[in-house]
């Protein structure tokens, strides 16, 4: 990277014409001196954001008037600067300091510049131009504005919907003030002379700020705090991509977007940037995902290393061709699984069989409604210690299991089965208590539940999912485990396969097992063995008396189950994917476990481009395992990518640096820091906390990234520049002008 900077910084000095420049280091020159931007190709600046012009990684000045100095005598002398005599070049010094300070006279009595430390575009010359003072209105309308973001950036923080009391709630004739009018009147009222002197005329029914211009301002702060943390990942150049399941903001849908980067520090940092808008179809979604990620919010895909997606049941396929999209266009985008979602919970959300997602959505609906009732807990406690009483030990994990999220485990369908009859009866036996022990919704909620999971459909799907992902969970848990984990399971994929298309060729004598299993479970629920009505409804009077339940079940469902996750498997666990994870034996620990018999550099040669000195990688992977081979007996072996990053002399093996920072930005690798992966757990937070009709995605973008700081005056200067005729001061509305009742 250094190398690459030297480069380009020459590029920049011999284009210019700097000779005088040439012995300045690259950090001196970009901390000293300035370019205009007019001296390079529209092309090679990117102005996807208001908020700053950004160069493209690869931008040289290209666009020079090279006759101007022959016109300006302060000028001429540059490319024989060199060539003076030590009196010639004293005298020059102090010409231009003469000069300089002419020209800061000049330019203080005429006052025309409000840049500063800028380069002149005739000569490339550094400047201080001092900007233009603000008017006494002016300044008061910034700090009106400044008032009026203070309050917004604190309602996004703790949470405050923009909206108080519904409308439709208040009787005809009376008014009440939104959640944002009431901190702004409580803000006056504690003293702030700014908002008091703009509002102190204003009637108590007139709304101080307008709901489009709320809007606008939220835009605005969004915008702000996620360049925060977008200017970090355009720092880093690497990062991968990370989308979430699907979620409701104000009766629409939406897909969390969540970046992961390696920061300054050397933390493997995973942030929420925003939502993107979904759409129902994938090829539209892929491109306004493309255009949002590199136009709106200014990532070069080209550095773009990973790419994962958490999808809801239904929605695989979808996002499947996303990454496919991407894929085309960007190789290096290897596309993963995500580490925080179980291999398995994966595989079974994007099984394209109805009577999957219809369980899994089932499955989901007994877990929450137990979760929120402690007393339903304890009911279900009972009924486990009644059923298991010869096994206690059994008993006892199932009950610690239930208080905790266990639809995202691996074994998920193995402790559903083994949970099934604790479940029905329990859901019964309350269902049927009319005492005032329960209230209605739970009872209802009971018997609904009771009846879905007393369907031989449901009983058949859990069964044969529970049996056909028994093969990959060994796999799976191990891929959220350690590092040395994920690197062997890269291995063992094989055999998974294997295993696999075993059982796809012998599936008659699996599935009759299987089904054998389903039908003794119905009978120790008691429910009736029997094809699905929507099937026997479907055929209309054309049933064919061959088709037996155990065969419709095999066709339906467990062919084309097994056939999806082998291929599934084959298309998440890629040639470059599986690559890229056998790098993995650079981490210490993994190379003691190989006895340091190691080959990294037949794997790394998908990185090569993201290498500082790739013709050195050889002998310096060479040198970093004679590193840790003869290392002293009182140091121990790094174990975690995390824990080799932060070595203090990492930067002495430059490619090995570069390689483990590129393969913990694999979104199937997971954060080991706790705290630097904390922007999912605060979008579920935020998620679970939120009402679907308060939910924002401006507030929530302000609440997910709280502990990020937040310029007011780019803010506020923003909102001038974008807005000038709502900069100033404009009359209030009525609250009950339904123009402004839209929600921000």
């Amino acid at each position: 990277y250094l190398i690459l900077l030297t480069c380009r910084c020459q590029r920049w000095v011999e284009n210019c014409r700097r000779a005088d420049l040439e012995d300045k280091t690259p950090d001196q020159l970009n901390k000293h001196y300035r370019l205009c931007a007019k001296h390079f190709e529209t092309s090679m600046i990117c102005r996807s954001s208001p908020y700053r012009t950004v160069l493209r990684d690869n931008a040289v000045p290209t666009i020079f008037d090279l006759t101007s100095h022959l016109n300006n005598p302060h000028s001429r002398h540059r490319k024989r600067i060199k060539e003076l005599s030590e009196d010639e070049i004293r005298t020059l010094k102090q010409q231009k300091i003469d000069d300089a300070f002419e020209r800061k006279q000049a330019t203080q009595e005429s006052n025309e510049n409000n840049e500063q430390n800028t380069v002149s575009e005739e000569g490339g010359e550094e400047q201080e131009e001092k900007a233009v003072p603000l008017t006494l209105e002016e300044r008061e309308n910034k700090d009106y504005l400044k008032s009026l973001f203070e309050i917004l950036i604190l309602m996004g923080k703790q949470n405050i919907p923009l909206d108080g009391h519904n409308a439709d709630e208040l009787p005809k004739g009376i008014f009440t003030s939104d959640n944002f009018q009431a901190l702004l009147e409580y803000r006056i009222n504690g003293g702030d002379e700014v908002l008091r002197k703009r509002f102190e005329m204003t009637a108590v029914n007139l709304e101080y700020c307008s709901k489009t211009q709320q809007k606008q301002m939220l835009e605005i702060c969004e915008n702000c705090v996620r360049e925060e943390t977008l200017r970090e990942v355009r720092d880093s150049h690497f990062f991968s991509i990370v989308t979430d399941e699907v979620v409701d903001i104000a009766g629409e849908e939406h897909l969390p977007v969540l970046v992961r980067f390696v920061d300054d520090s050397h933390n493997l940092r995973e942030e929420f940037i925003g939502f993107l808008p979904y759409e129902a179809d994938p090829e539209i979604l892929a491109v306004k995902f493309h255009a949002t990620i590199t136009e709106k919010w200014g990532l070069n895909m080209e550095y773009c290393r990973g790419q994962a997606y958490i999808v809801s049941s239904g929605f695989a396929s979808k996002m499947k061709v996303v990454a496919t999209r991407l894929l085309e266009k960007y190789p290096q985008a290897v596309y993963t699984l995500c580490s925080s979602c179980a291999l398995n919970v994966w595989l079974a959300k994007s099984v394209p069989v109805v009577g999957v997602s219809i369980a899994l959505g089932t499955i989901e609906e007994v877990c929450c409604l137990f979760n929120q009732s402690p007393q339903l807990l304890v009911e279900l406690d009972n009924t486990i210690s009644a059923l298991f009483q010869d096994n206690d030990e059994k008993g006892n994990e199932l009950k610690k299991i239930c208080r905790s999220h266990w639809t995202g485990r691996h074994d998920t369908f193995e402790v559903l089965v083994d949970l099934l009859q604790a479940l029905v009866l329990c859901l019964d036996a309350v269902s049927s208590d009319f005492s005032v022990r329960w209230n209605n919704f739970i009872v209802g909620r009971a018997f609904v539940l009771s009846s879905a999971l007393t369907d031989f459909d449901f009983i058949v799907t859990i069964v044969i999912m529970k049996n056909v992902l028994s093969f990959t969970r060994a796999f799976g848990k191990n891929l959220q485990g350690q590092t040395s984990d994920v690197f062997f399971a890269a291995g063992s994929l094989t055999a998974v396969l294997h295993s696999l298309n075993e059982v796809m060729e012998n599936i008659e004598v699996y599935h009759e097992f299987w089904f054998e299993e389903a039908t003794n479970l119905a009978t120790k629920l008691d429910v009736q063995i029997k094809l699905p009505g929507k099937f026997r409804r479907a055929q209309q009077g054309n049933f064919d008396p061959d088709m037996t339940s155990e065969n419709y079940y095999k066709e339906i469902l467990s062919v084309p189950t097994i056939e999806h996750i082998i291929q599934e498997l084959k298309d998440i666990f890629s040639e470059q994917h599986l690559k890229a994870l056998k790098c993995l034996s650079l981490v210490p620990s993994v190379m003691g476990q190989l006895k340091f018999n190691t080959s990294e550099e037949h794997h790394a040669d998908m990185f090569k481009n993201d290498l500082p000195n790739p013709d050195t990688l050889s002998a310096e992977l060479h040198c970093w395992r004679i590193k840790w081979k003869h290392r002293g007996k009182d140091i121990e072996l790094p174990a975690t990518i995390y824990e080799a990053l932060h070595l203090p002399d990492i930067k002495f093996f430059p490619n090995v640096y570069a390689l483990l920072k590129v393969l913990c930005l694999l979104p199937v690798m997971k954060v080991e820091n706790e705290k630097y992966g904390i922007g999912r757990k605060r979008l579920k937070a935020y998620l679970r906390n939120t009402l679907t009709g308060q939910r924002s995605s401006n507030l929530a973008l302000l609440n997910i990234n709280l502990d990020i700081k937040h310029d007011l005056d780019l803010m506020v200067d923003t909102f001038i520049k974008l807005y000038p005729d709502k900069g100033e001061f404009q009359d209030c509305i009525p609250s009950n002008n339904p123009e402004v009742k839209d929600n921000a």
